[in-house]
C-alpha cells in the first residue's frame, strides 16, 4: 500500500477502532470499556463472554471523551472520567448502567477528576478545583445525597483508597515528582505520612482484604517503582514497611489486585515494553504471564472470579485492544475486543541506545520504510510530559510517515519516565539546558550511524515534546531542515500567567516558579529566540487547550511572521489539550505528513 493510500485510508476513518480501559462489573457478568467507535472515546458496555464479545450499536451514553471509569463495588453506577473536547476542565459522572441515568458530581467546579470507591459502593473519591485555586479538594462523596467531606488539599490531590470498614483512607499530595501518600483517620481527621522518607513520582495504594494491611506502589525513597506491604497498627498508626515486588533495573508500572487479595499482577516496563508477573501475595511465588497481543499493557483487571485477568494492550502493528488470560494455564490469550489491521503494512520499531553529550546513556525507537537502506529523511519525534516515556505503542503518524518514506526516530530524553527517579529528575529547572543538548545528541547518533540523511532531519513532538521541538530549532538552527510544535510552550512565563492554576501549581517543581525562577524561565523559552528558527515550522493547538494555552502557539506563529516566515497553523477548534475526534486526529496526521514529507523530499533554507 503507497503512503498516499495509507494516510488516505486513516482520513476515510477505515483506520482500526481502539479499545482500552477494561472494567468488569462487580458480579463478572458485564464488561465496560472506553472505544472510540462512534468518532469520540466513550463508555461502552456488554455482557462479558471470555470466549469473544459482542459488541453493542450504541455506547453506553453520550458522554464523549472519556478518560476514565470505575465500577461501584456494588454494581450500581459507573463513574465516568469526562474531559470534554479533550480539554483539561474535566468533570466526574455517575452514570447508572441500567436505566441510563447520568449524574454529574461536581457541576460547580473548575474541574473534577475521578478517585477510588470505598468497597460499600456508597462513597466515591473525588478531586475538586475550585475555580482559580492551584489545590485540589480530595473528598468523599456520598453517592446518595451528594454530600462530600474534604480529606485533604493541595497540589494533585487524590484519593487513593478506602478501607473496607470505612475507617481509612489514603489520600496522594505533591508537585510532580515530589508526591507523597498520607493515611487519613476519616472518624478524627488524622492524617499520618504513609511512606516517610522520599518524595516520589509514583504514589497510589490500596487496603487489602482485611483492612489491616495496605498494598502502595511508589518510588519513594527508592530509584524505582515498588510494591510495598504496610501493615497497620490501630486505625491510624503505621507498625511495618516492607517490598514485596521490586527490582533494580525496571520500574513496577501497573498493580491490579484479585478480589480475595490472594495474588497481585505486576507489569513491569522493561526499556518500554511489557512484562507480566504474577505474585501470590502469602507466599512471595511469582510466576510469568503470557504476554498479551501488543509489546504494552495499558490496563489490567482481574475477573470476579479470579481466574483469569482483563488486558488492554497495544503496540506498533496492534492497535489497542482487549483480551482474556486464563491464568494457572498455558493458553495464549483469548481476544475479547480488537480491530487487526493488515500486519504487511505496518512497520516494527527497533531500539538503538545512544550517548548524550556528557556521556549518559539514552535510548529511541526507530521506524523506517520497509527495504529502505542507507540514510533516510528522518523526523526526530519528542514526546510529552517530560516524565512520559516513548514506548512501542499504536502510532499511526509513525506508520503514515514510513509509508511516505520517512524515517522516524523517537527518543528518551533525560527527564523520561521509565528509567528511575534520577534519570526522571535529570532535566528539573537548570539542568533543562542540558536536556536539550540531548536532542541533538539524536541527531548526531542518526548521522554518524547512517541511519539519517543529515540534509533532511526534521524534529517534531507533542506538549512538552513541542516545547523542546521549539528550543532545539532554535538553538540549533543548522540541524534541521522542517519542524512541528504540537501545542508545545513557546514562553513559559505566558504558560504560568494562562494555564490551570492546578497545572501551574504541580509544575513548579519541575519547570522552575515564574516568580523566583524567572529568569531562568525566560532563558529557557523558545519565544526570546524565534529569530533564530530557519526551518518550516508547522504549529498544531487545539482551541479548548487550557494546559499549555493557545497564546503559546499564537504567538510563536505571529513572531515568525513580524519577520516575514511563513508558518503553517493547524488549529482545532473543537479539541484542547489532546486530540480525541477520530476524523481530527485522522486530518491531524495528513496535514503533518504532508508538512514534513514535502520538506524533507525537497529541503529550503530558510521559510519557517
Amino acid at each position: 500500500m503507497t503512503g498516499s493510500v495509507f494516510i488516505e485510508r486513516l482520513a476515510a476513518r477505515r483506520g482500526p477502532v481502539s479499545y482500552t480501559a477494561p472494567a468488569p462489573s462487580p458480579d463478572g457478568l458485564r464488561l465496560a470499556w472506553i472505544s472510540d467507535a462512534d468518532g469520540r472515546p466513550r463508555a461502552w458496555l456488554a455482557d462479558l463472554d471470555p470466549s469473544g464479545m459482542k459488541e453493542p450499536d450504541r455506547p453506553l451514553s453520550d458522554l464523549a471523551d472519556v478518560t476514565a471509569l470505575a465500577w461501584s463495588p456494588d454494581g450500581v453506577w459507573i463513574a465516568l472520567q469526562v474531559a470534554p473536547y479533550g480539554g483539561e476542565r474535566t468533570q466526574v459522572h455517575l452514570i447508572d448502567p441500567g436505566t441510563g441515568e447520568v449524574r454529574d458530581l461536581a457541576p460547580h467546579a473548575a474541574a473534577a477528576t475521578l478517585g477510588a470507591w470505598a468497597p460499600t459502593g456508597r462513597v466515591v473519591g473525588l478531586t475538586v478545583f475550585p475555580e482559580g485555586s492551584g489545590d485540589g479538594q480530595a473528598c468523599l462523596v456520598d453517592v446518595r445525597d451528594g454530600t462530600s467531606t474534604v480529606l485533604a488539599a493541595g497540589p494533585a490531590a487524590r484519593v487513593c483508597a478506602v478501607s473496607g470498614d470505612g475507617r481509612r483512607a489514603v489520600v496522594r499530595l505533591g508537585r510532580r515528582g515530589a508526591r507523597h501518600l498520607e493515611l487519613v483517620d476519616l472518624r478524627t481527621g488524622r492524617r499520618t505520612e504513609l511512606i516517610p522518607g522520599g518524595e516520589a513520582l509514583v504514589a497510589d495504594a490500596r487496603f487489602g482484604v482485611t483492612g489491616r494491611q495496605l498494598f502502595v506502589h511508589t518510588d519513594a525513597g527508592r530509584e524505582r517503582p515498588a510494591l510495598l506491604a504496610v501493615t497497620l497498627r490501630g486505625t491510624s498508626g503505621v507498625s511495618t514497611v516492607f517490598p514485596i515486588a521490586e527490582r533494580d533495573d525496571r520500574d513496577l508500572d501497573m498493580v491490579a489486585l484479585d478480589p480475595a487479595g490472594a495474588r497481585a499482577a505486576l507489569v513491569w516496563n522493561v526499556d518500554g515494553r511489557s512484562e507480566t508477573e504474577l505474585l501470590d501475595l502469602r507466599s512471595g511465588h511469582v510466576e510469568a504471564v503470557p504476554a498479551a497481543p501488543g509489546e504494552v499493557v495499558t490496563g489490567l483487571a482481574f475477573t470476579r472470579t479470579g481466574d483469569g485477568v482483563l488486558v488492554g494492550s497495544e503496540g506498533p502493528t496492534v492497535p489497542p485492544r482487549l483480551s482474556h488470560l486464563v491464568l494457572d494455564h498455558p493458553a495464549e490469550p483469548t481476544p475479547l475486543l480488537a480491530a487487526e489491521p493488515p500486519e504487511a503494512e505496518l512497520v516494527a520499531p527497533t531500539l538503538h541506545t545512544f550517548r548524550a553529550e556528557d556521556g549518559l546513556v539514552l535510548s529511541g525507537w526507530l521506524f523506517r520504510p520497509r527495504g529502505a537502506l542507507g540514510p533516510l529523511p528522518t523526523l526526530l519525534w519528542l514526546h510529552g510530559g517530560p516524565e512520559a516515556q516513548e514506548r512501542p505503542v499504536h502510532q499511526p503518524l509513525f506508520q503514515a510517515l514510513c509509508a511516505a518514506g520517512v524515517a522516524v526516530f523517537a527518543p528518551n530524553v533525560r527527564g523520561s519516565g521509565g528509567y528511575g527517579r534520577s534519570f526522571a529528575a535529570a532535566d528539573d529547572l537548570g539542568r533543562r539546558f542540558v536536556a536539550i543538548t540531548d536532542v541533538r545528541a539524536a541527531v548526531t547518533f542518526l548521522v554518524q550511524a547512517a541511519l539519517g540523511d543529515p540534509a533532511r532531519v526534521g524534529v517534531a513532538g507533542r506538549s512538552y515534546g513541542g516545547y523542546l521541538t521549539l528550543a532545539a530549532l532554535a538553538r540549533f538552527p543548522e540541524l534541521f531542515a522542517v519542524g512541528v510544535d504540537v501545542c508545545g510552550i513557546s514562553d513559559f512565563a505566558t504558560f504560568y500567567a494562562e494555564t490551570e492554576p492546578w497545572i501551574a501549581t504541580a509544575a513548579t517543581t519541575k519547570y522552575g516558579d515564574p516568580t523566583t525562577d524567572a529568569e531562568l524561565l525566560r532563558a529557557l523559552s523558545p519565544i526570546h529566540q524565534a529569530d533564530r528558527i530557519a526551518a518550516p515550522l508547522l504549529v498544531v493547538h487545539g482551541a479548548y487547550d487550557t494546559n499549555v494555552p493557545i497564546v503559546e502557539a499564537e504567538q510563536i506563529v505571529a513572531a515568525l511572521r513580524e519577520r516575514g516566515a511563513s508558518p503553517g497553523f493547524l488549529l482545532f477548534d473543537d479539541e484542547g489539550h489532546e486530540v480525541h475526534g477520530v476524523d481530527n486526529r485522522a486530518l491531524f496526521v495528513r496535514e503533518v505528513v504532508a508538512w514534513v514529507h514535502g520538506h524533507l523530499s525537497d529541503p529550503v533554507e530558510q521559510t519557517a
